[in-house]
């Protein structure tokens, strides 16, 4: 399988996926016979594969934290590196009952993430996709996480008024002629949740001009960006007022999360 570099492990979450069986199962019994039908709906999931469609969105599932979540083509699919995002959130001092802004939920991973660590925070999850807030409520609704909301914005705009005492977001940030998206998975993943302007930086940006205006005192932002952006980002928390500036890095070592206090100013 030219279209993987983990062809044998594609090859078996495919087949356990159309046996309805684990991994392990196939190496208990790796003498089995395949039924007609399993074998047609294996092959047909196969060539899919073949043809480069993500392993995520052919199964429609994707382990996030210690979620599963289902995903489609109306979202990203939520990577290893995401996780910082929500580790450097659940690492903060907060209060008991925070309230929390998730901005472009997306699949509703790092939102949901964060409300079954912290079962007394009220998370609010926004994007302005439709079809993308359809996979968070099923998400939601799988994994019985009820202080979880949910509403259609694009970034603030349903939120006048409203304040919180966190923001977080994986907001797109990958420029518009980056190479990479001709790449891997990415080919496959919707364009508006990855390119963010010619530098990839205008959706945090965006962000960044608003977000003290729905910050409560001392309140935290927290941004994932690229790993070659840390420096431009921080510039621009700077530009807006924030304190304490500090970027996280993923466990491959690259800058990944941006975060910054609202240093008790209400604007």
């Amino acid at each position: 399988m030219s279209a993987s570099d983990s062809a044998r492990l594609d090859v078996e979450l495919l087949l356990g996926h159309c046996l309805h069986k684990p991994r392990s199962f196939l190496h208990t019994w790796p003498d089995d016979t395949l039924s007609a039908a399993v074998n047609e709906q294996y092959f047909a999931l196969l060539e899919r594969r073949v043809g480069g469609e993500p392993i995520a969105y052919i199964l429609r599932s994707r382990m996030f934290w210690s979620l599963h979540l289902t995903v489609d083509p109306a979202v990203l699919i939520p990577r290893p590196e995401t996780e910082t995002l929500v580790e450097a959130a659940l690492g903060l001092d907060m209060p008991q009952r925070a309230r929390v802004l998730d901005l472009g939920t997306g699949s509703g991973a790092v939102a949901l993430a964060l409300a079954k660590e912290r079962p007394a925070w009220h998370m609010i999850a926004t994007d302005k996709s439709e079809p993308a807030l359809r996979v968070a409520q099923q998400n939601r609704r799988q994994l019985g996480l009820t202080n979880v909301g949910l509403l259609a914005s694009d970034w603030f705009t349903a939120l006048a008024g409203q304040r919180f005492d966190m923001i977080v977001s994986n907001p797109p940030y990958v420029a518009e002629h980056d190479a990479h998206l001709a790449e891997g998975d990415v080919r496959f993943e919707p364009r508006t949740a990855l390119i963010a302007g010619a530098d990839g930086l205008d959706a945090i940006c965006c962000i960044l001009a608003s977000a003290k205006a729905h910050l409560a005192n001392s309140g935290w932002l927290l941004l994932e960006h690229g790993y070659d952006q840390a420096a431009a980002v921080r510039y621009w928390f700077a530009e807006h007022g924030f304190a304490a500036v500090e970027t996280v890095r993923d466990l491959a070592g690259h800058a990944r999360v941006t975060q910054g206090k609202a240093n008790g100013t209400i604007q």
